[in-house]
């Protein structure tokens, strides 16, 4: 099994279906063994018609039409274990999947509604909410420290903040980005956002088959980022590190790009003595799919979470490679109501369920889009009174005194 995080992604937007098996990639494709591993580790490999194993079979027969005009690709999350399980090493979810998900979306006789509705709000407000553009910026006034905004001071900055839409919207969202800031100020981090101006990374538009939605957000992101000096970008948002990371270099892209959780964790050494009230809790961690099995970012929010005095970590059945997926990636953030008309379990809800297995007072993420799953999936499985859902970066920013 290759190491995720040291395996080089492809530039797969320059990879085509027509050019597929020209390329090194579409090559390894074509030496799949059909042991079915893909299959069997998919969330929803058992109600799929096509899981990727089939659909590399139909690939070598001639015969993905029939892929295209199924609905069982919008039951991929993008969860990225078939690409970390496969024995061959096959980059399934980083080139294969999308390139088929993209045939199949065009072909969708009905786009399920909440997802068409998320993605004509991208379109439109640059965010999935539907949220004002001008409100974007808003939590600013409530962040208890300075944060620079590029189009009001646009000197020149070390870090470009890239906050995305759940944590500039979402309530919850905005104690993760009020936590940021207060530990980028404590770090003495020369920093600013793009406020206003800032739109979704768009990968998850990407992953559920919506290439032209993405490109053109792409399109104007890079846009705005030639604005602006700086040296590296610095994001809350897991799926938009997966996009700079892999898929803006194809046009341009070239700058350094972290996410927050591995950033603070490799300021750990000044952090930790700000770091001087004990929280006293239990502490469980759900390993995000793109941090985790896509990246390899398995032991740095552990490291920042084992600084905090008083926390005591305890782990779920299934961590790091291993790790159940929330649900809310490749468009599923948006398909809840699907699943649940198909009478599928949510994945969300399975996760809780071992979280509050282990007994833990918080089930800690480095994900955005987590905080108001898991939230959501406590109440439904009758736990909202046993666990709180917090980000890493709010436990870290509590631990400050």
């Amino acid at each position: 099994m290759p190491d995720i995080a040291t395996v080089s992604n492809p530039a797969s937007a320059q990879i085509t279906l027509d050019n597929l098996l020209d390329t090194p990639e579409g090559k390894k494709v074509l030496t799949c063994v059909q042991c079915g591993v893909c299959a069997g580790t998919c969330p929803y490999g058992d109600v799929m018609d096509y899981p990727p194993r089939r659909i590399i079979g139909m690939l070598r027969a001639g015969m993905l039409e029939q892929v295209f005009t199924s609905h069982s690709l919008l039951n991929c999350v993008a969860c990225y274990a078939c690409l970390a399980k496969c024995p061959r090493g096959i980059r399934l979810t980083d080139v294969l999947l999308p390139l088929v998900k993209e045939q199949t979306f065009v072909r969708l006789p009905e786009v399920p509604a909440e997802l068409q509705k998320a993605l004509e709000n991208t379109l439109r407000y640059g965010n999935p909410m539907g949220e004002s553009p001008r409100k974007r910026a808003a939590w600013v006034k409530t962040a208890g420290v300075p944060v620079r905004i590029f189009a009001e001071d646009p000197r020149p900055a070390d870090v470009l903040w890239f906050v995305e839409c759940h944590t500039s919207y979402h309530p919850r969202g905005q104690d993760n980005s009020r936590a940021t800031a207060r530990i980028l100020h404590a770090l003495g981090v020369d920093f600013a956002i793009l406020g206003n101006e800032e739109k979704c990374a768009g990968e998850c538009a990407r992953l559920v088959g919506e290439t032209g939605l993405f490109d053109t957000l792409t399109d104007y992101n890079m846009a705005v980022f030639h604005k602006y000096r700086f040296n590296r970008i610095v994001t809350s948002g897991a799926h938009a590190y997966d996009a700079f990371r892999y898929q803006y270099p194809a046009v341009g892209f070239n700058y350094e790009v972290e996410h927050t959780t591995p950033f603070f964790a490799r300021h750990l050494g000044q952090l930790k003595p700000r770091l001087t009230r004990k929280l006293g809790y239990a502490v469980t961690y759900h390993d995000s799919c793109c941090l985790g099995r896509h990246n390899g970012f398995y032991e740095e929010p552990r490291a920042l979470l084992a600084a905090i005095p008083g926390v005591r970590l305890v782990e779920m059945t299934h961590n790091r490679v291993n790790t159940l997926c929330c649900g809310g990636g490749g468009g599923g953030m948006w398909l809840d109501t699907y699943y649940k008309a198909k009478g599928y379990e949510r994945l969300s809800d399975r996760r809780i369920k071992e979280a509050l297995a282990t007994g833990a007072d918080v089930l800690a993420v480095s994900c955005p889009y987590e905080i108001s799953r898991f939230e959501d999936a406590l109440k439904v499985m009758g736990g909202d009174g046993r666990m709180m859902v917090r980000d890493v970066t709010e436990l870290l920013a509590e631990a400050m005194a």
